[in-house]
């Protein structure tokens, strides 16, 4: 069980998309908005080491952000 801890898994969860040039890219200054083409009630992509692993949600529990689980995907070998 040691060596599961010492796994390190790159976990990044998708909130949306856009397009964009890259001089816009370029010219964005801090505090700067970027539109998503997702509201706040469309699912979440999970991938785990750039692997789509799960679809989630964005939870709020005393006033704390989080994804919750509500589909997990099952890759075919």
């Amino acid at each position: 069980m040691d060596r599961l801890n010492s796994i390190e898994v790159d976990i990044t969860v998708e909130l949306g998309a856009t397009d964009m040039p890259i001089h816009h890219l370029l010219r964005l200054g801090r505090g700067a908005v970027i539109e998503l083409d997702a509201t706040e009630n469309d699912p979440l992509k999970i991938y785990a080491n750039n692997i789509l692993v799960a679809i989630g949600e964005i939870k709020i529990d005393d006033g704390q952000l989080s994804v919750g689980i509500t589909e997990k995907i099952v890759r075919k070998s």
